[in-house]
């Protein structure tokens, strides 16, 4: 187990070497990265490190945890001043895209932990599935959704977040060819487009019983193909003519 900072300086020495261990793990992979290469580049020596973290896998899943923190964090803040269910989730999801874009490590780290941190894993996916079958289960009885089954529609939603900033966030635009994605300690470069988060709540918003809640866009106007009305009565028309 880490030991806890006793002091603003331990504290500010070991959020150093987090955000090393961060940049690391997704430049390295868990194998190959090493205690060597993460206190090189948080700037200390690693005697310095073992004052905070017992082994490589100990600095690991802290650092699940802490971006399991940030994430959840950003997700209640963006959502925070929403009107209703399908407005907190737009902003919801919003913050996470960003927190991706910002953090594109979140991915490769937590991806990692499956075989290396199984319960890190669990634990991550479970503390942000908690909170959001809560905020389901309140709009439900609110009537802002329908009656659907919270826990269910938490992990579906979960699950299409995920992919919705994987292909979009993680990989961009279609630039990344299949087996060469994005660079995962380069950050801030890529968003989900704005037309795609319309779909992605259109989808959601139909699948929480709440359709009409995400405003449709509206179609543009196509030519007429009918001849223009003139605006002439009919008396007045060249080519009306009275009968005698």
């Amino acid at each position: 187990m880490s030991a806890a900072p006793r002091t603003a300086r331990g504290e500010k020495t070991r959020r150093r070497l987090l955000e090393a261990a961060e940049h690391v793990f997704a430049a390295h992979g868990y194998h190959e990265a090493s205690v060597s290469r993460i206190t090189e580049r948080a700037g200390v020596g690693q005697g310095t490190f073992y004052l905070y973290f017992a082994t490589k896998l100990d600095v690991f899943n802290e650092l699940v945890e802490d971006l399991n923190h940030r994430v959840r964090q950003a997700m209640s803040e963006g959502s925070r001043g929403a009107t209703n269910r399908i407005e907190a989730e737009r902003a919801g999801f919003a913050a996470f895209f960003r927190f991706t874009a910002e953090h594109p490590a979140l991915y490769r780290v937590v991806r990692e932990a499956e075989l290396v941190s199984p319960d890190a894993l669990r634990l991550h996916y479970s503390r942000i599935v908690e909170g959001y079958i809560d905020g389901l289960r309140d709009a439900a009885e609110e009537g802002e959704i329908g009656d659907i089954d919270p826990t269910v529609a938490a992990w579906a939603l979960m699950g299409v977040g995920e992919m919705i900033g994987m292909r979009w966030v993680l990989w961009g635009d279609g630039d990344a060819a299949p087996g060469d994605p994005a660079d995962p300690t380069a950050s801030g470069t890529r968003e989900v487009p704005p037309h795609v988060l319309d779909e992605m709540m259109r989808f959601i918003a139909g699948a929480l019983g709440r359709p009409a809640l995400v405003a449709s866009p509206t179609p543009a106007p196509t030519p007429s193909t009918a001849p223009a009305t003139d605006p002439r009565p009919a008396a007045d028309h060249p080519d009306h003519q009275e009968e005698s």
